[in-house]
Order: C-alpha cells, then structure tokens, then sequence
C-alpha cells in the first residue's frame, strides 16, 4: 500500500504492522492525501464495524482524518522539534467537530496509537508542552486512553456509557488493558461484574467488587 505520502505511508503501516516510520522532516499533508486518509478510514470502520455489529454508526471522516493527523504529526516531533515551537498548536489541534459516538470510534481508528507515543515523548523529557497538549486530546478521547492514566475525574459515566454500543465496546477495551484505575470506579465495576456474572474470576480474578461508598472492598 506504499504511496510515496510519508502521511498515508505512516498511517497505513502503522494499522497493518502497528509500527510506525520517522522522517527526516515535516511534511505538509495535501487536501488529497486527506482525501485519501478518509476513504481509508471509512473501510477500516466498516471493518471494525462488524466486529461491534452496530448499523446504527457510519465512520466520520472528519473525526478519522483530523486524529490521523495528529497522531503523525505526534511522531515527527518526538524526532523533529527545531522551529516548530510556533506551529504546534496548527500542527496539533484540538478537534473542532461534535463529538459523540461515532467521531470517538472513527478518532479511535488512529488514537488508540497515541498513548505510546506520549510515553515515548514522556521518556525524553517529561516537561515537554506537547505531553500536556496530547493529554488533553487523549482526555476528550478517553475510549483511546484506556490503559493510559488520565485524569477523568469529571466524566458523567452515566451519560458517557449511556449508549449500549459504546458501553460495551469500553468494557471490552477495560478488560482487553486490565485498566484497574477505570475497573475499579463504582458505576463502571457494577456493569463490569453484571457482564462478568458467575465467571467472573475466569475473565478477570484480581478485580475487585467495589461499593458505591468507595470505602469498603469486597
């Protein structure tokens, strides 16, 4: 699938291999390499779709496209920082769309990569602007952060996980990382047990059973 784009070339390798390429410089990304990035996404949302068999949800290109960015532009400058201190900001940007379920799963497409890359940028210098920057991305896209500590201390679960698509999906990725920090909040470890039901130390022993008063274990 090589496209000679250093754009479409990343993106593409890292969801076939889930390894990425660094280039020697920054490289504007054109109106039809996003063109392009979208039509991509739109089928691997479709393929993915399957999975979680929902017809309810389409891909948003948009959502899709501008994570997509973000995330490449997130690599080049764990490598390439000389004179971009001006341009981060218009190389990073907050996401300017609605943001519901179908925008998280599609920003999912390539976020969930994020949180590696921060770590990855944490190791050179944890002061680096770009970390917090990131974070903060990554805290309106928590579904990408499961297994990255964030702060969420100001999420309404109730209406987050309102949709049953979605609930489950999160569950499954709670799981998938063994993210106890998000496991062991009351709302999510009651829906998480309901699931578990009578096999729930075949899918996760250690979890523990939280009240809704947070003090006592059972």
């Amino acid at each position: 699938m090589e496209t000679k784009s250093p754009f479409l070339d990343t993106i593409f390798l890292l969801r076939k291999e889930e390894c990425i390429t660094l280039f020697s410089g920054l490289q504007q990304i054109s109106p039809q390499e996003e063109e392009e990035a979208g039509d991509y996404f739109e089928a691997e949302f479709e393929k993915e779709r399957l999975e979680f068999l929902s017809d309810q949800l389409s891909c948003n290109k948009e959502a899709a496209v501008w994570a997509a960015k973000v995330l490449y532009h997130s690599a080049q400058l764990y490598l390439i920082r000389e004179n971009t201190e001006k341009n981060i900001e218009k190389l990073i940007p907050g996401f300017k769309g609605t943001r519901d379920i179908s925008s998280i799963l599609s920003a999912d497409l390539s976020l969930r990569f994020l949180p590696q890359i921060i770590i990855a940028l944490n190791t050179v210098d944890p002061e680096d602007p770009l970390i917090a920057m990131l974070e903060n991305i990554m805290t309106g896209f928590h579904y990408s952060g499961i297994g990255y500590d964030l702060d969420l201390k100001d999420v309404n679960w109730q209406e987050e996980l309102a949709d049953k698509t979605y609930r489950k999906l999160y569950l499954e990725r709670i799981v998938e990382k063994k993210d106890y920090k998000l496991a062991e909040i009351p709302f999510i470890n009651k829906l998480l047990i309901a699931e578990f039901g009578m096999y729930k130390d075949a899918f996760w022993r250690e979890l523990k059973t939280i009240t809704e008063d947070h003090n006592e274990n059972i």
